[in-house]
């Protein structure tokens, strides 16, 4: 019994292309990110989730993990969307289907991956911390205190 040319294999030229549509660089150039997909079995949010991590100034640590695990699912599904294109029995209409989902992932993941530092509290504590020990070498270095290699102290002319 013929198969409906809908339901026929991808051919395999039709699968390259697929392929280096998701490829390409820049492929999620102007691509909006799905509303709605499912990510290892279940039903995702993913424009809201995206959009709402996204307004926040840097994420809280606890929030942190949520977004490492998102990330980690959207990697694995796309993986294996991408292995259904590369090796799979799918229709043309489900490869075009997989790729317009793995580049609407792949801008998800563009905008997760591009937030900023997840505790400002931390980085501001580690640059005032850096700035006080340059601070101190120069103090130390401007009266003379500077230690040599073996560690001794060595001081300048001034305080004898």
């Amino acid at each position: 019994m013929p198969v409906a040319p809908a339901q026929a294999g991808v051919k395999e030229y039709e699968r390259k292309q697929l392929l280096e549509r998701i490829d390409r660089e820049g492929a999620t150039v102007g691509a909006d990110i799905p509303d709605r997909i499912d990510v290892q079995g279940d039903p995702v949010d993913l424009r809201e989730f995206v959009f709402e991590i996204k307004q926040r100034d840097t994420v809280p640590r606890g929030e942190r993990d949520r977004v490492d695990e998102a990330k980690r699912n959207l990697r694995r599904e796309r993986r294996e969307r991408r292995e259904l294109i590369e090796d799979g029995d799918i229709s043309r209409e489900d490869g075009e289907r997989h790729a317009t989902a793995i580049i609407g992932i792949d801008r998800a993941l563009n905008a997760l991956e591009s937030l900023g530092p997840t505790d400002l509290e931390a980085e501001i504590q580690a640059q005032e911390m850096a700035d006080r020990k340059r601070w101190m070498k120069f103090l130390k270095q401007a009266l003379g205190q500077e230690k040599d290699s073996q560690g001794a102290s060595r001081h300048s002319g001034f305080d004898r």
